[in-house]
């Protein structure tokens, strides 16, 4: 063994050097997929499996006790050594294992298993236990953090858009409520995909050969092996678990990065400069650009979507590895060593994305004044709803018409009253200007006749649409609260599996 430390700046991942590089990340993402912490996971089952000899009266009690006790004392170094030896990674484990315990009980270590019905109940328990500790939580905390703005941001007017188009009003409470009820499914998906994740002990075949030669009853011998771990036994296993629970487990994480990066996505739009209607906090010493002093980019969010285009092509190979020959073959040996910086990446980009909105500035002003440089166009649909409603042939024909006519005076600029009967109306004496498409309409001897049986605050509308949120603002109450319930139930749930294991 050496003392000599790596530098983490010598490390070849940018996972490690740059984006969990603060000790305390650093230390909890190790926890779990170090390949330590893989190791020492690893000769846990190798522990489990002598108890289970134990308890059909195979081993001793002492042979539990010296395998447990060396479970402790095995270092990853020390394994890497012998596989230099072994060329094969699990008989290395193996023996370094035995080289700890008396020569008695050494030969209950491995005894009736293969290599992979220790190493993908391993790595199920990583999965499951990384998702319950540290996944799960951290993206509830980021709903919940989305969940507060929403709330709080319920009545903020904000112009929706589509096709990168002003559309109609919204409030952008709502459409945070949106990423909050998205988020909130997918984090259901994940606990969901992560308690399905199943273990095996079925031997090299998956068929018991070896098992069978041990103890009268080898189904039960693996399932009660596995209840140790906390695992249930897959219906069906070769020489390896069947891959879909884990291909599922994986595309649930995925596809809520996914969620993340289109959030991320907007909100980046949303801090153009000719938008600004978003934030993220800039440090005061923080830098934005090399050569623009001037300049506060949205990097947190940019690196957010960067890792989804980094993080998704690696579903395909998740895909891929569907496909093993016969009972096994080695194709996905590589590959599956890869596989935890699927949690990690999202686990890192929910961590970033909870840090930005805690510290998240919304500018309602901007909102509002994006929003009104549409206005004489925006009340376009709830008139010619409200033409229709009342009768009119042909509303949505008559309506876009009238846009028309109002581009062509924004671009002339030549509107002004004309002194008739019909004055230019101002609503609060807020209005410089008029509304173009309300006061077309009203000069509109064909549509005036369906206006004069619209109600006052129907009338209102159409001069300030601003106005036309429809039920944003209950919506937005509707979705906070059903989630801020489910995602408190959920927190007690994993409280509760926590402790019972």
């Amino acid at each position: 063994m050496t003392d000599k430390l790596r530098s983490i700046y010598a490390n070849l991942s940018p996972l490690d050097h740059r984006y969990s590089r603060d000790d305390q990340t650093f230390n909890q993402l190790a926890g779990y997929f170090s390949e330590e912490s893989r190791l020492k996971m690893e000769a846990r089952v190798e522990a489990a499996l002598v108890a289970a000899l134990h308890q059909e009266g195979l081993a001793p009690a002492s042979a539990v006790e010296e395998v447990e006790a060396a479970v402790n004392k095995i270092t990853a170094e020390d394994v890497y050594q012998e596989e230099k030896k072994t060329r094969h990674n699990t008989r290395a484990l193996v023996n370094c294992l035995r080289q700890q315990v008396s020569p008695e009980n050494r030969q209950y270590i491995h005894l009736g298993a293969t290599s992979f019905d220790i190493i993908d109940n391993a790595a199920v328990l990583r999965y499951k236990n990384f998702t319950r500790d540290v996944l799960i939580p951290e993206l509830v905390d980021l709903t919940e953090t989305l969940l507060e703005i929403a709330q709080k941001e319920k009545e903020t007017p904000q112009v929706g858009r589509t096709h990168g188009q002003h559309a109609v009003p919204i409030t952008f409470g709502y459409y945070l409520s949106g990423f909050v009820s998205r988020l909130g499914q997918r984090i259901e998906e994940i606990r969901e995909k992560a308690d399905s994740l199943r273990g095996k002990f079925s031997g090299a075949v998956g068929a018991y050969n070896a098992l069978d030669l041990l103890v009268d009853d080898p189904l039960a011998f693996e399932e009660n092996l596995l209840a140790s771990l906390n695992l249930k036994p897959a219906e069906h296993s070769s020489q390896i678990l069947p891959p879909e629970h884990l291909t599922d487990y994986f595309h649930s994480l995925v596809s809520t990065l996914g969620v993340l990066a289109d959030l991320s996505d907007d909100m980046r739009h949303l801090q153009r400069s000719e938008i600004s209607e978003v934030g993220e906090a800039f440090q005061e010493d923080q830098v934005g650009s090399s050569t623009m002093p001037q300049k506060r980019n949205p990097i947190n969010f940019e690196n957010v979507k960067g890792s989804w285009k980094t993080f998704l092509p690696r579903i395909f190979t998740i895909y891929q590895d569907q496909l093993s020959e016969h009972q096994r073959d080695l194709t996905n040996s590589t590959t599956s060593r890869y596989y935890p910086e699927i949690p990690i990446g999202l686990f890192l980009a929910a961590r970033r994305l909870l840090k930005v909105f805690k510290r998240f500035a919304v500018d309602r002003s901007q909102m509002q004044a994006n929003l009104r440089t549409g206005s004489n166009l925006l009340a376009a649909e709830p008139l010619y709803i409200l033409l229709a409603r009342e009768g009119h042939p042909d509303a949505h024909e008559a309506v876009r018409k009238l846009t028309l006519k109002v581009e062509d005076h924004l671009k002339t600029e030549d509107f002004q009253d004309s002194g008739d009967d019909k004055p230019i109306t101002r609503i609060d004496g807020q209005d410089k200007k008029p509304n173009l498409l309300w006061e077309l309409a009203r000069r509109d001897q064909d549509i005036l006749p369906y206006l004069e049986n619209l109600s006052l605050r129907e009338k209102k509308l159409l001069q300030k649409p601003e106005l036309y949120l429809g039920r944003s603002a209950e919506k937005t109450d509707i979705i906070t609260s059903r989630w801020q319930q489910r995602l408190s139930e959920l927190k007690n749930n994993l409280k509760d599996n926590s402790a019972e294991e």
